[in-house]
């Protein structure tokens, strides 16, 4: 009886060590061909671990840790982002919010003999709801104002000005309608979706042969969204008055987006011979991007938003080309092979500057909001 408690308890000891030696961390040699990627990452692999293992190995020490956590890190920054900017937005105007908060007391007596499409009401509260349904559907408010003020109001006088003020937050929220966001909106689902894809690509790419093929061809597909979505918010924006060049230069990219998703999808895209051709296949298509800014540049030479957004996209454009470039050559590794597994090689500095190439183009697409907002078509 005691052989057997003590053979079964071997045999459990046994178990255990050949469970916590099955999911070490192994050098490069031993990888299966399909985990082959860069030969200049020496050691700290993971290779066919159980989905459980994976997720969990999230929270763990390998070459994969950082690839995981710049891109995931990234998400939740840009899901962050598209909450704020979603509770942003400005809102249709509500007159009845502004009617209020106005003072009609002191508006009462101006607008009756200024306004000349306003009858003589002696009740503030007709006057409220006439203002509710008239000065919607006054096409000449502006120039009413612009005529009428002026002369009414003294600029030295404070209670002129404050009344002067009242009249503005009535009609100025009247005259701007907010500019739609979709492609705003569509940029900042296609960085979430390539950041989202890139980090589940790096968690569980080791678990099967089948599982590395469906997730490297979501990380391809989230490349070539993030690139795609990228031109909607400064074509969209900087083409809105001019349909023709608009529909151009957003179907065109569209088309380049799905092609390249399709071709990614082709048997041999990910292995190592492949990189340069990747690495080359999206720069192409973010240089595609060139044409559109250079005709806004043509257009709107004169305005300081169209400067300033190129500036952002220029600087987006360094990055960009800076990752690829990094990612093509496997620089710092191959200078020093096996001294950069665990950090510092060179998708990890890649990332870094996807996500650093992506908020800056956030930045330059709330100017063309403001822009657009601002000056309409």
């Amino acid at each position: 009886m005691e052989k057997c408690v003590e053979c079964s308890s071997k045999q459990g000891k046994g178990k255990r060590l050949w469970k916590k030696m099955k999911f070490q961390l192994v050098e490069y040699h031993s990888l299966p061909a399909y985990l082959r990627d860069n030969e200049y990452i020496i050691g700290h692999y993971r290779s066919e671990w159980p989905m459980k293992q994976l997720l969990l190995s999230a929270f763990s020490i390998h070459n994969e840790t950082l690839n995981v956590w710049t891109h995931l890190i990234g998400f939740f920054i840009f899901l962050s982002l598209t909450i704020y900017t979603a509770m942003k937005i400005p809102k249709v105007v509500d007159i009845h919010d502004i009617l209020r908060r106005a003072d009609l007391q002191k508006l009462h007596s101006q607008l009756i003999t200024c306004l000349p499409s306003l009858p003589n009401i002696s009740n503030l509260h007709n006057l409220s709801d006439e203002l509710k349904t008239t000065l919607p559907s006054l096409s000449n408010v502006g120039q009413l104002l612009y005529n009428c003020l002026p002369d009414r109001f003294s600029t030295t006088n404070q209670s002129s000005r404050s009344m002067k003020e009242d009249v503005g937050s009535i009609i100025a929220p009247l005259m701007v309608r907010p500019i739609t966001r979709w492609p705003f909106f569509a940029f900042l689902c296609g960085a979430m979706f390539c950041l989202l894809a890139s980090s589940a690509c790096h968690l569980l790419s080791c678990h099967s042969e089948r599982i590395s093929y469906i997730v490297r061809r979501l990380d391809y597909a989230g490349i070539a969204a993030l690139i795609s979505t990228s031109f909607y918010p400064p074509v969209y924006y900087s083409f809105i008055c001019e349909p023709f060049f608009l529909n151009l230069y957003l179907g065109f990219i569209t088309i380049l987006g799905v092609a390249t998703i399709m071709f990614s999808f082709s048997p041999g895209f990910h292995r190592p011979e492949f990189r340069t051709l990747r690495a080359s296949l999206f720069f192409g298509m973010g240089m595609s991007g060139v044409a559109p800014i250079f005709h806004k540049l043509t257009l709107f030479w004169h305005q300081p938003e169209a400067l300033h957004t190129t500036w952002y996209e220029v600087v987006m454009g360094i990055l960009y080309s800076a990752g690829a470039l990094v990612y093509a050559t496997r620089i710092p590794e191959r200078w020093m092979p096996g001294k950069f597994d665990i950090a510092g090689q060179s998708h990890q500095l890649f990332h870094v500057l996807v996500v650093a190439g992506a908020y800056t183009h956030y930045c330059a697409g709330l100017i063309y909001l403001k822009w657009r907002d601002v000056h309409g078509c």
